[in-house]
């Protein structure tokens, strides 16, 4: 019988990269230095890792297309990969997002259409998808080619649901991977294994209270490292 709690997934990875279910992942993954690259799910909401893994088993097909989107309830920041951006005319506020969802695989864009006065969000789409489109070229091609792969994702998934992820993704990675799932439990001090006994999927609870707690996440990531593969 195979588990793979925490300890077991340490080590050094060629790439390492967040699949949702919010920007937690990629936020702490570049915190640390192992973020090199932009990925299509860095700074979005995908609740559910089923939607994510019928996303990925459809290769991104129709992912954000315009016939399917539809401005929802909600802003955040507009962001440029992470970074906040300011008025052009200045002032200490970020420019806001409009929360743009994709009906057909149920996943928000929270970061990427800027709240901009008489202008309708989908003036921004064209330059948008340009850049969708290149950060999900990017994902195939780093995740064909590294040796080595560390998935890590924030939300609850059930072990058929992660089994099912992984599956999908087998037929999409060359190399070995592992997934390290956090799974947010209400009322919970600290992170603890859940003894998944899943061939190359360790998931571990995590308190659900503050999901930006740098010390829990850097007591998940603590142990692991990046070499310098794609340096």
């Amino acid at each position: 019988m195979i588990i793979l709690n925490l300890q077991d997934i340490k080590g050094s990875y060629d790439l390492m990269l967040g699949l949702g279910s919010w920007c937690g992942p990629s936020l702490n993954l570049r915190r640390h230095n192992w973020r090199r690259f932009s990925f299509p799910l860095d700074w979005m909401i995908s609740n559910s890792i089923a939607d994510v893994s019928r996303l990925l088993k459809n290769k991104f097909s129709g992912f954000m297309d315009l016939e399917n989107l539809q401005r929802t309830d909600g802003y955040a920041h507009f962001l440029d990969d992470g970074v906040a951006i300011f008025p052009e005319e200045g002032g200490t506020e970020p420019v806001n997002a409009h929360f743009i969802h994709d009906m057909h695989y149920n996943i928000i864009s929270v970061h990427d259409f800027p709240i901009i006065p008489n202008v309708d969000w989908t003036v921004m789409y064209p330059s948008y998808k340009e850049k969708l489109n290149q950060r999900i070229m990017r994902f195939f091609e780093k995740i064909e080619n590294s040796p080595s792969v560390l998935f890590i994702r924030w939300g609850a998934a059930t072990p058929e649901e992660a089994i099912e992820l992984k599956t999908t993704l087998s037929e999409l990675v060359k190399g070995p991977f592992n997934i390290l799932l956090l799974q947010p439990l209400d009322g919970l001090k600290g992170v603890i294994d859940m003894n998944w006994t899943i061939d190359g999927i360790c998931s571990v609870q995590v308190p659900l209270d503050n999901p930006n707690d740098e010390a829990v996440w850097d007591y998940v990531l603590n142990g692991l490292s990046l070499t310098n593969f794609w340096a």
